[in-house]
């Protein structure tokens, strides 16, 4: 494998090719550009690309164009406003990152400070990286943790900190430093450890330091507060080439990292602070210094897939030198049903921030890039959607078909399952807890998790047996492979979906 570019080495690269802006960018070039922006996102919505979404445009410190396509929930007729709140994903981060930014600016933590020190709980599988790893660190990505790491473990009913205290037991990815694995557990504990020295809990933390000195009303970083929302977007599945809004998502355990909900209305004031340096209303909110930090490239990506970009992982954001010179930026999704993005330009003081309610969709991406080529140039470059429809497609798609095409088919002859009491029982691993294998009417089922969340056992051949592990995606199960003892009983099982990271073997405890 080739070693990556330093990140100085790779930033010098980057600004070598890297397009500068010929001209600012007047607010009559953004306002031209604003009526074909937004006949696209009626265009999207009609298609059926997204059952609704909602715009922010800001530029010079002002917002000028706030408003929702489409409707919040399929089937259903209530519109999405400018107001209406959604599920940001992954999006949280570089908000998150604002918030540490204010305790930084505070002097409550410092980016370099030690999470050993900050909140001594907080470990990783080696003695080392346990020691040294820092707030930043976690932030960027680079502390050696597994992209997958916890993810697993949340979606059988993990808290975040039951999550915390198994971190220790998973094996790193690569050596501390060493590498880049986007890993929601990891950002979660840097911002977890960030909060530690007010004494208070991550939600009241942003609440307190950022959501309310900016008026930001409808925000917040915990999920009751957006079941409690009446104007909230539901999260939509395609089913049977429909949208359909039939699942919930509660990202509590890792909040920081995408558990944030917000309005285009309030997120738009945060970009006016993005832009502005750390200033909101004229006035110093955060220290230029500490929000400098967070866009840091300091990390490399390589390339944006779709737009070329050379592309580093900064705090929470992703930093680029693309066709109208530095962007940062962030998406989020959830694979149950939500789409956003930002983005800003800093030299044009221009950024613009979209919110779905939909997954998979590369709409959010295709109404930005649209809008951002007719500012800088007038007219667009390419059609951006086809593109960044299939990238999203692609995340998941190439798996599942690698997976229904192994399970297609059962084997010809297949050999039959031992008698149910074979696998009977209760097996338990540190990692995940205890799985239990009961047996009725309808066959063997699988317990699973601190609530013993039931998933059905589908005989394959033998001892293997499939299970649906994400409802999402039923038609790609996971596989549950007993292993038989001397005594003619299962002694342990491995449940695929909890093995990601060698971890999901289960030794038979009774």
């Amino acid at each position: 494998m080739r070693a990556p570019l330093t990140p100085l080495l790779a930033l010098t690269a980057a600004l070598a090719g890297a397009p500068a802006i010929a001209a600012e960018v007047t607010r009559e070039a953004v306002m031209a550009a604003i009526p074909e922006m937004t006949a696209m996102a009626q265009r999207l919505v009609e298609a059926k690309e997204v059952p609704g979404l909602a715009v922010a445009v800001v530029h010079d410190d002002a917002v000028v164009f706030a408003d929702g396509f489409g409707v919040r929930a399929e089937p259903g007729d209530a519109r999405v406003d400018a107001d209406t709140v959604f599920q940001l994903a992954s999006m949280s981060k570089p908000l998150s990152s604002t918030v540490v930014a204010v305790l930084v600016s505070q002097g409550v933590v410092d980016w370099g400070d030690r999470v050993a020190d900050l909140a001594p709980d907080i470990r990783l599988h080696d003695p080392y990286p346990t020691a040294e790893v820092t707030i930043r660190d976690f932030l960027n990505h680079r502390s050696g943790l597994p992209g997958t790491a916890g993810d697993d473990l949340e979606e059988i009913g993990y808290d975040g900190a039951a999550i915390r205290a198994r971190i220790p037991l998973i094996p790193p990815a690569s050596s501390f430093r060493a590498g880049y694995a986007y890993s929601n557990a990891g950002f979660t504990l840097g911002a977890t450890a960030a909060v530690r020295p007010t004494a208070k809990c991550w939600a009241d933390v942003a609440e307190t330091a950022l959501y309310r000195p900016l008026g930001m009303a409808s925000t917040s970083s915990r999920y009751a507060d957006f079941e409690a929302r009446p104007n909230r977007a539901a999260l939509h599945i395609r089913r049977d080439g429909k949208w359909t809004a039939e699942l919930v998502r509660d990202p509590d355990p890792q909040a920081p990292a995408g558990g944030a909900s917000s309005s285009v209305t309030d997120l738009a004031q945060w970009l006016r602070l993005e832009l502005a340096q750390g200033k909101f209303a004229g006035e110093p909110a955060i220290s230029a210094a500490a929000l400098a930090a967070t866009h840091a490239p300091l990390f490399a990506r390589g390339q944006n897939p779709v737009t070329g970009a050379a592309s580093f992982y900064g705090l929470g954001w992703n930093v680029e030198y693309g066709r109208h010179g530095l962007s940062w930026g962030h998406a989020g999704a959830f694979s149950q049903g939500a789409r956003t993005l930002v983005t800003l330009y800093p030299e044009a003081n221009l950024g613009i921030v979209v919110l779905a309610a939909a997954f998979p969709t590369g709409a959010p991406e295709a109404l930005a890039d649209s809008f951002f080529d007719l500012v800088f140039d007038g007219r667009l470059s390419r059609d951006w959607l086809n593109p960044w429809n299939a990238a999203y497609a692609g995340l998941f798609g190439p798996a599942i078909e690698a997976v229904k095409a192994r399970y297609a088919h059962a084997p010809d002859p297949a050999t039959p399952a031992l008698p149910d009491a074979a696998y009977l029982g209760t097996y338990a691993n540190a990692y995940a807890g205890e799985a239990t294998v009961t047996a009725g009417a309808e066959g063997l089922t699988l317990h699973l998790g601190p609530r013993a969340w039931t998933y059905p056992l589908r005989h394959f051949d033998r001892d293997l047996f499939l299970y649906v592990s994400d409802p999402e995606m039923p038609e790609a199960p996971a596989a549950l492979q007993f292993t038989i003892g001397p005594d003619g009983r299962a002694a342990r099982l491995t449940a695929e979906s909890l093995d990601t990271n060698g971890l999901g073997t289960f030794e038979r405890v009774r």
